[in-house]
């Protein structure tokens, strides 16, 4: 639970509930941090206010599915991604196209850091409009 820049706490929160048709509960089997979660942290994101519970990359299982809830259903495993998208815009196609094959990721890749260029690259991405930054690859140092 996020309790303001630096303040963050393991917390017992009510079971969620389906409040809208197109809502899914996934129970999290596996989960990690991003940058987002970082930032967020370090106090960079004001929208993100005392009483938040962070965490939006995970793997898990359905559990429960609202009625307008198409392309899962309860038992389904499923990846809950950082990007919330509907399924069937363009973003969701590219994903498609990669996912499938169709499409080398590698060709999206617009920049390139060492591993101890972390920051600069956080910079880079943060300020994708300026930079043209569509993906940022890094890497280990070479030997």
């Amino acid at each position: 639970m996020f309790h303001g820049p630096g303040n963050k706490a393991w917390e017992e929160v009510p079971d969620p509930v389906i409040l809208e048709g197109t809502d899914a509960i996934v129970r999290v089997e596996a989960t990690t941090i991003c940058g987002t979660d970082l930032h967020i942290l370090k106090g960079d994101v004001p929208a993100v206010t005392d009483g938040r519970i962070l965490g939006h990359e995970a793997v898990g299982t359905v559990v429960a599915a609202g009625n307008g809830v198409r392309r899962v259903k309860v038992g389904d495993r499923v990846l809950v991604s950082c990007i919330t998208s509907c399924g069937t815009c363009e973003y969701q196609t590219l994903l498609r196209l990669v996912g499938s094959g169709q499409l080398d990721a590698g060709r999206l890749v617009t920049h390139h850091f060492q591993l101890d260029e972390m920051e600069r690259a956080y910079d880079v991405f943060g300020n994708a409009a300026e930079t043209g930054a569509l993906k940022v690859m890094l890497s280990a140092a070479e030997s």
